[in-house]
């Protein structure tokens, strides 16, 4: 509350909120005073006056993130990779600038600079997740900033979409491989991933519980987008499953291994076989591709894969021409 007083002649107000300057004004009517003061507040309620600059120096960019990492990240699905992407820009030296002397130019100097080593895509990732470290600081923490340093920084253009798509002698090469690991999942991992559209985490996340053997469904209730989802399962897809209970069948999860080993074990494999460029998640974008080839509708597809957004889903569908002619010829003979 603003204190009003009498000084003389004069009505004198007084405004001291904490993470601001003291402000001060007198008037000749007390009218005015009292009018003046509310008019005031509300400007320090609606973040429209600068915050006191000693107050701002008493916080760093680091304090902000470290606080976002252990409040914020730890209860999201992507947390460890988020962890990981937030603690790398800790180790930078524009974390430990003050929030009184960091701008949006220091932010585009570290953009910029980022740009020599990393892709776009993930400095997109990382100014984001700080942009919303700030906007939770200002409105949930009652952090005394002005304007979001990162308000007027641009996304980077991204363009990672990928047209991979996975060979039938690629294919037949990266089973017989795999055939002779060690690992006795990781061949059903990979033929369980071409016939069902699921990403890697979602394939290791699998329990039992969650397929429907009679109506030869499984549900998903840990997805990426966090939206869960029930895929029907294909004549293949029900008889590896099968193969994976003959090996793992007391077991809550269907398969026993974790991520980090089977993205190893899938590294080994594609260097063993010289195939270049593929990644795991390709086998996703190769499963996608194969349900529009079988007709397919971009609903249906979209069901099966997760995705919210048919733009995205058109993103990981490329279909072969060739394979086209035929389905149009057939078309034009009926």
């Amino acid at each position: 509350m603003a204190t009003i007083r009498k000084r003389k002649s004069k009505w004198q107000v007084l405004i001291r909120r904490k993470g601001y300057s003291s402000i001060s004004r007198s008037f000749f009517k007390r009218t005015d005073a009292v009018e003046w003061a509310r008019y005031t507040e509300a400007q320090v309620d609606r973040g429209e006056l600068p915050a006191s600059s000693h107050t701002l120096e008493n916080y760093t960019v680091r304090d902000i993130v470290q606080r976002y990492l252990d409040e914020v990240t730890v209860k999201k699905l992507s947390r460890a990779s988020e962890s990981d992407l937030l603690r790398a820009f800790l180790r930078q030296p524009l974390a430990d600038l003050s929030l009184a002397e960091v701008s949006a130019s220091d932010f585009y100097a570290y953009r910029e600079k980022r740009l020599v080593t990393v892709k776009p895509g993930t400095i997109n990732r990382e100014l984001f997740t700080i942009k919303h470290a700030f906007h939770i600081a200002m409105e949930e923490w009652d952090v005394p900033v002005r304007v979001n340093p990162l308000a007027k920084v641009k996304k980077l253009k991204v363009q990672n979409a990928r047209t991979r798509r996975l060979s039938a002698e690629e294919h037949e090469t990266i089973k017989q491989a795999a055939q002779k690991t060690k690992n006795p999942y990781l061949l059903l991992v990979i033929r369980l991933a071409v016939e069902t559209a699921m990403r890697r985490g979602e394939l290791l996340n699998i329990h039992w519980k969650h397929i429907d053997w009679d109506a030869r469904t499984l549900f998903i209730p840990v997805t990426k987008n966090g939206h869960s989802r029930t895929i029907p399962l294909t004549n293949e897809a029900i008889c590896i499953l099968n193969e994976v209970k003959a090996l793992n069948g007391q077991g809550s999860r269907a398969f026993p291994i974790s991520g980090d080993s089977t993205a190893c074990a899938w590294d080994r494999l594609i260097k063993r076989t010289n195939i270049k460029d593929l990644h795991f998640h390709d086998l996703r974008h190769e499963a996608i591709s194969r349900f529009f080839e079988k007709g397919l509708s971009v609903a249906e597809v979209a069901l099966i894969s997760g995705h919210r957004d048919f733009r995205m889903l058109f993103r990981y569908t490329h279909l072969k021409a060739e394979d086209l002619v035929e389905k149009l010829s057939k078309a034009d003979q009926l």
